[in-house]
C-alpha cells in the first residue's frame, strides 16, 4: 500500500504558484541552451574562417619567380619554408641575408651580417 500512495501523490497536480515557477525555470533553460548553441556556432565558424585565411598561397612552379639581388653579390646557401625563402649572399668581403616572400618575389627583410 505505501507504493500506492506514493503514486498517488505523484500524480498530484502543482499549486498554481509551483507550476509559474517551473514553467518559468524551463523557459529559462530553453533561453540558455540556444544561446550556448549559438555562441558554439560563432566559434566554429571564426576557427574555420580562421584556419582558411591563413593558408600560404600556393606556388605554381610553372610561373618564374625573379628575385633582383645586389650587383655582385652571390648566393651562398638558401633555406625555404613558410612560403618564404632566407638567401645567405656574398658580396666581396660582406655578407647579408635576404628574407623573400616566394608568393610575390618581395625581399621582406635585408639582414647585413657584421662581424665584431
Amino acid at each position: 500500500m505505501a507504493k500506492a500512495d506514493l503514486d498517488d501523490e505523484a500524480e498530484k497536480p502543482l499549486d498554481p504558484a509551483t507550476e509559474r515557477l517551473r514553467r518559468k525555470m524551463v523557459r529559462l533553460l530553453a533561453v540558455s541552451v540556444g544561446v550556448m548553441m549559438v555562441a558554439v556556432m560563432a566559434v566554429l565558424a571564426a576557427v574555420v574562417y580562421k584556419i582558411g585565411r591563413d593558408r600560404p598561397a600556393a606556388l605554381d612552379p610553372n610561373v618564374p619567380l625573379k628575385v633582383e639581388l645586389p650587383a655582385g653579390a652571390e648566393v651562398e646557401d638558401m633555406a625555404m619554408g613558410d612560403g618564404q625563402a632566407l638567401l645567405r649572399l656574398r658580396d666581396g668581403a660582406a655578407e647579408r641575408l635576404l628574407r623573400i616572400d616566394l608568393a610575390t618575389g618581395r625581399v621582406v627583410a635585408r639582414y647585413d651580417l657584421v662581424k665584431p
